[in-house]
């Protein structure tokens, strides 16, 4: 039984279920810009390419001869372009909420009771 303690205090420890959480919102994340790209950018940014091509599908940019499929590449591009800037965006607007959080000036705290019988000494003694 040990061993099934030590497993579950591994597998619920913070740092595993945030990585977790991140992975599925990342797998869901990816549909979302997949089905953003093949469905709405890709056609509206290469249609005009497509009609000029006599082609109906992205799938359908081969190299004549081989099994090179180019078009399934350039789609593949452009989600990875598309994620990576969503990334940033993201990244910097946290960056930008650090930094607003780290200008704010912090206070100074206000001395233990300690300090405040020690200042109390010092001045009594001042004053002599």
């Amino acid at each position: 039984m040990g061993m099934m303690k030590e497993f579950k205090a591994f597998a619920m420890r913070g740092n595993v279920v945030d990585l977790a959480i991140g992975v599925v919102i990342g797998g869901a994340f990816g549909k979302i810009v997949g089905s953003l790209v093949d469905d709405i950018i890709t056609p509206a940014v290469l249609t005009p390419a497509l009609k000029a091509a006599h082609l109906t599908n992205l799938s359908d940019l081969v190299i004549p001869g081989t099994a090179i499929k180019y078009g399934n590449f350039i789609s593949t591009l452009l989600s990875f372009i598309i994620v990576a800037f969503a990334l940033f965006v993201m990244v910097k607007a946290i960056n930008s909420a650090k930094k607003k959080e780290e200008a704010a000036p912090v206070a100074d705290p206000e001395p233990s009771t300690q300090e405040k019988l020690l200042m109390e000494i010092r001045d009594a003694l001042q004053k002599k």
